[in-house]
């Protein structure tokens, strides 16, 4: 019953991400923001798609009830007051894709005063910690490595448009 309300929470929570995503999108592209990145974006959220069927089969597959992790659901409860703080501080910005506007240089409050990418800091958190709520241990180690090859990626697109 547990994993049921966490990961049907975990679902909702990742759709509504894509909807104010979509909804930052609009609004970045009205202000005449260009795409970056859009090779490796598929396999993202590929792969994060992957990362909630996972959890659920292995959850599934594995037999024995699992129990849960009152410390890892309180660290995964702390990561997403830390994702709100990063989606607050960068507002409009936000987006799963990599945009940028002309003119517009990287956001410097919040989180992202102490360090270049806390979204990504958040997000390999999340990877690695939500799956051990309910000790899928495969799951966190599989996506972990995948999620590190993504970022290598991504952050690599991200600096390089930030460079210039």
């Amino acid at each position: 019953m547990y994993f049921i309300l966490f990961i049907s929470f975990l679902i909702i929570q990742r759709l509504t991400e894509l909807y104010i995503s979509r909804r930052n999108e609009k609004w970045l592209l009205s202000k005449g923001a260009v795409e970056y990145g859009r090779g490796h974006y598929p396999f993202m959220v590929g792969m994060h798609t992957a990362f909630i069927f996972s959890l659920i089969g292995e959850y599934y597959l594995a037999g024995d009830p699992h129990t849960l992790s009152y410390i890892f659901l309180a660290l995964v409860i702390l990561l997403l007051a830390f994702k709100f703080w990063v989606l607050n501080s960068l507002g409009t910005y936000w987006n799963t894709k990599i945009y940028r506007v002309p003119g517009a240089g990287p956001i410097k409050k919040g989180p992202y005063k102490l360090f270049k990418h806390p979204n990504y800091a958040d997000v390999v958190c999340e990877i690695a910690i939500i799956p051990l709520v309910f000790h899928l241990y495969y799951t966190a180690a599989i996506f972990t490595i995948l999620n590190a090859i993504m970022l290598t990626v991504r952050i690599r697109v991200e600096n390089k448009v930030w460079a210039n």
